[in-house]
């Protein structure tokens, strides 16, 4: 393309000539109308929708306090601790910016969490948003992995023996277990040089991904254009200057709406910051308050709240629960053999593998299928787009019964978070392996009862009532 700048009046005013100087070399101006102010967004937003715009203001608090720490952190198992407590107590303000990182942690998933209910809700995966989701999933994946990484940096007893627990997990796969553990701890126990390699992927690597796939999530989003709360496409209805009748620019509208939401937001937020930053132990676990000794176990070992739904799924899986187990696997093939239209070639494959996998239970220690099932439980995720088969996108039109569905499915998500939490106990442990099932029954038997019930007719404009 060749090189254009347009001629502008020799009394031009200067950010004008600045602007089109910019604008000849660099789409700037093409960028803020692609992307904000000729960017047409649904006209019936409602509140879940502003928790994007805030996981993406968090994630720039992550970003510069996390430049800030890392100015006077060492990443040294001899100096770790006594350089966050330097941090705490003789940086100026240093306080404040590792308490802000800290609660900004949490704050992730909190905003993340409800963002995804709300794709979940109003079936924002679904075509022609697939690549949103999935880069969606691959932005959770990266929060999870960062967020482990990073848990191990204060080297306090909670992250030493944190840490020390989940990379012993991944020494229950077989033949590769020992192995892989020792490669990813870079020595036979946790040390220096995991806290080396964990500093390095939690400050340069995985940073590094995420920002790229954040980025991509947005354009990705932008091409395909925004769901809604009915899930009708507003790209389908235009007037005859091509713009959605149904949309509004995203600036100002959509923009100074965010900017109210995220006011209240950081009051909320510096509220914790300033007078709960522990959050009573859930934040920041007081255990993380005592430098690591590797001689000293703690009585009671959990991962972050964060992790606790996955790690109670990872918990719930005993010697005992493999019969259930097995027992689920094999009525689930019976299901696809029974209640699908696939062809004969696929429904010999599915019973081959279900008994495959079965054997393979009982030969098996529990512990790696604990871990197996803590890993499909984040990575089902990428399969929602084709595993929802309901005729409409949104929680709107759908049989009411449906809703009862999202609703335990929530409920017992947040007991697995609970249980995750507290030390395991005989009726802990069962409750979590009752949620188990729902949590993948919901998922798995998903083809099924997307499509069942009475579904409302969808309206063919957005339902919007001025305010």
């Amino acid at each position: 393309m060749a090189f254009h700048e347009k001629q502008l009046p020799a009394d031009a005013p200067i950010a004008d000539k600045a602007l089109n100087w910019v604008d000849a070399r660099f789409p700037l101006s093409a960028t803020w109308k692609a992307h904000l102010s000729e960017y047409y967004a649904p006209k019936n937003f409602n509140f879940l929708y502003v928790f994007g715009s805030l996981a993406l203001l968090v994630l720039v608090i992550q970003i510069v306090t996390g430049i800030f720490l890392v100015m006077h952190y060492k990443p040294d198992a001899a100096l770790a601790f006594a350089s966050v407590e330097y941090i705490m107590r003789d940086v100026p303000w240093g306080w404040l910016v590792r308490y802000m990182h800290s609660t900004g942690a949490s704050a992730f998933f909190v905003v993340v969490y409800i963002h995804m209910l709300r794709g979940l809700l109003y079936g924002s995966y679904r075509k022609p948003r697939e690549l949103v989701w999935l880069f969606g999933v691959g932005i959770f994946l990266c929060l999870m992995a960062e967020a482990f990484f990073g848990y191990l940096l204060p080297w306090g007893q909670m992250s030493y023996w944190g840490a020390q627990v989940i990379v012993n997990l991944f020494g229950a796969i077989p033949f590769i277990g020992p192995d892989l553990s020792l490669w990813i701890r870079g020595d036979y126990v946790v040390s220096d040089a995991t806290l080396n390699r964990f500093f390095a992927f939690h400050v340069i690597a995985i940073p590094l991904v995420l920002i790229g796939l954040v980025v991509a999530h947005i354009v990705a989003l932008h091409e395909v254009g925004s769901s809604n709360p009915d899930g009708v496409e507003i790209k389908e209805k235009l007037d005859a200057k091509g713009i959605p009748l149904d949309g509004i620019p995203f600036h100002p509208y959509y923009s100074v709406h965010d900017i109210f939401i995220v006011t209240i937001f950081l009051f909320v937020f510096t509220a914790v910051v300033f007078f709960a930053p522990e959050m009573g132990g859930y934040f920041l676990e007081y255990n993380n308050f005592v430098p690591a000794d590797p001689l000293k176990t703690p009585p009671h070992i959990a991962p972050v709240w964060y992790f606790t739904p996955f790690y109670s799924i990872l918990r719930a899986v005993t010697s005992d629960f493999m019969v259930w187990l097995a027992a689920g696997v094999a009525a689930y093939v019976a299901l696809i053999i029974l209640k699908t239209r696939l062809a004969s070639k696929f429904k010999v494959a599915a019973a081959v593998i279900g008994l495959l996998v079965i054997v393979t239970m009982f030969v098996t220690d529990a512990k790696f299928w604990g871990v197996v099932l803590m890993g499909v439980s984040v990575m089902i995720m990428f399969g929602l787009p084709w595993l929802d088969v309901s005729p409409v996108k949104s929680i709107r039109y759908r049989p009411d019964w449906h809703k009862y569905v999202y609703i335990v499915f929530g409920i017992m998500f947040v007991v697995l978070g609970y249980l995750g939490v507290q030390a395991p106990t005989p009726i802990g442990t069962a409750v979590s392996q009752i949620g188990t099932f729902i949590y993948f029954g919901f998922f798995l038997l998903m083809p099924w009862w997307s499509a069942m019930g009475t579904f409302k007719p969808v309206p063919d404009r957005v339902v919007f009532h001025p305010h």
